[in-house]
């Protein structure tokens, strides 16, 4: 068994193994005409329930074989112009590159000790990162798992910082449109069901900034403690960023710590065109990234940074085994010091073999073609009577609901539009995702793809449409 160990005897081995992968994934690529076969559940379930896990195969060709019956042939791929859905973009080679080295020399980015270089190009990078959101000379931040996990220690700085005994006290400001990742923060936090408090929004999905004042004044005013305010920048469902600036005005105004969740709209700090849309966000505490959203990297890829490096200590803990306190005396480098995580991926490796390849103008200029794809999507959306389509679009998402002609029945077009969405993954010839919008059903296009057109975004709406429009006359027949 010690010959799939790797080392300097395999080498070869090695060779041909990764080899052999990459062909069988690069000609599944080159073969995929759609973002998904439309496989169920039951289907293939019981293919997967049926392998024995204590009898191996022994031969990585074999395995391979396997593995695209289980997984590669009925993959849902993001590459695809057609996946329309989530927070999903397609990858960079050097990134996809990155990701092979970092798996098999198996970094861990906890200690100095462990990971050496790679200790030193993730703090590149966070400065990098820290400079282009401009939070200035101490500023410092760490790779994380994603964007929840960003919150999660942006929340828990802020609760230290916020210096109260009384847990109950505390209170989180964030819009209704923002992740539900800070409602679970807070709980994990061990603050009140009461905690975080909803804030309106306006026509455009952004904090009200208004509603904001008014809750914070009544929060001074009942002797609570205003923990923090969460900005978002790039909204899930809609892309939207609230106004940073008057947010950050506040803030000050009431001493509370101002995060900006920045995990999808992260992107405009590389934008050749749109950068200014995040202005005011320099102003910010604290800052969730997702690299693998909107820099086209792969999962996972993300980083929380603050304004104050010496904020970072209320997630320190030593360990003698591990990093002792003799070492910040000794002035080696070691991240676990600033990170909820111990042992932890070089996923940093990934970012920095993009910029060192493409460079940040590369990344942005991807990511200014998806947001002037969403225009003109939007412009699509807002010409056709067979739709109503919510907002005008900050970043790159659409959200929008087919509106028949001769239905006034809102219950009946919910479920033509879920019916829609349904049909249009099971054929596997797009997908969409789907939301909420003042009770409502309604569809989703998240575009972070670069390769789809506007054409593609036609040719779904009249899939949408026709899948409705069958629905909707099944329904008529039923009835008749």
């Amino acid at each position: 068994m010690r010959s799939h160990l790797l080392n300097d005897t395999t080498a070869e081995h090695y060779r041909r193994s990764v080899t052999d992968g990459v062909e069988r994934v690069a000609a599944k690529l080159a073969a995929t005409d759609r973002p998904f076969t439309g496989v169920t559940v039951d289907a293939l379930a019981p293919r997967i329930d049926g392998i024995d896990l204590d009898q191996p195969l022994h031969d990585t060709t074999a395995v391979l074989d396997e593995l695209e019956e289980v997984y590669l042939r009925d993959a849902v791929y993001f590459h695809h112009p057609r996946y329309l859905a989530h927070l999903n973009c397609p990858v960079v080679i050097p990134a996809v590159l990155g990701e092979a080295v970092l798996s098999a020399v198996n970094s861990s980015l906890d200690t100095w000790d462990q990971s050496a270089g790679g200790t030193l190009i993730e703090r590149k990078l966070i400065d990098w990162t820290a400079g282009r959101i401009g939070l200035g000379p101490a500023a410092d931040g760490v790779f994380t798992s994603g964007g929840t996990q960003s919150n999660l220690q942006a929340l828990l700085l802020a609760r230290e910082e916020a210096k109260t005994d009384s847990l109950a006290e505390l209170r989180v400001f964030a819009s209704e449109a923002s992740h539900f990742s800070v409602k679970k923060s807070a709980k994990l936090l061990g603050l009140g069901p009461d905690a975080v408090v909803s804030v309106p929004v306006d026509h455009d999905k952004r904090m009200q900034t208004v509603a904001l004042a008014r809750e914070l004044e009544r929060c001074r005013r009942e002797g609570l403690v205003p923990m923090a305010v969460v900005a978002t920048a790039g909204t899930t469902d809609f892309g939207s960023i609230d106004p940073l600036p008057e947010i950050a005005e506040l803030a000050t105004q009431y001493g509370t710590w101002m995060h900006v969740d920045a995990a999808y709209g992260c992107g405009l700090l590389a934008s050749l065109k749109y950068r200014d849309r995040l202005n005011g966000i320099e102003r910010a505490d604290s800052v969730t990234v997702d690299y693998h959203k909107s820099f086209f990297q792969p999962v996972s890829s993300s980083a929380v940074l603050v304004k104050d490096a010496s904020t970072l200590r209320h997630a320190t803990y030593h360990a003698e085994y591990l990093n002792p306190r003799r070492m910040v005396q000794e002035r080696i480098p070691n991240q676990v010091d600033k990170s909820l995580q111990t042992t932890r991926r070089f996923d940093a490796l990934k970012l920095w073999m993009t910029l060192r390849t493409m460079g940040a103008d590369g990344i942005g200029q991807l990511f200014d073609e998806v947001c002037d794809l969403a225009r003109e999507g939007w412009q699509l959306l807002a010409a056709d009577p067979r739709f109503d389509v919510v907002v005008e679009p900050t970043l790159s998402t659409l959200v929008f609901r087919y509106i028949p002609g001769d239905v006034t029945d809102p219950a009946e077009i919910d479920r033509a539009n879920l019916y829609a969405r349904k049909a249009l993954f099971a054929s596997g010839d797009a997908i969409v995702a789907g939301t909420k919008v003042a009770g409502r059903h309604y569809l989703k296009f998240t575009l972070l793809n670069p390769e789809t057109t506007a054409a593609d975004i036609a040719a779904v709406l009249d899939l949408i449409a026709g899948h409705a429009e069958q629905y909707l006359g099944e329904t008529l027949d039923r009835a008749c």
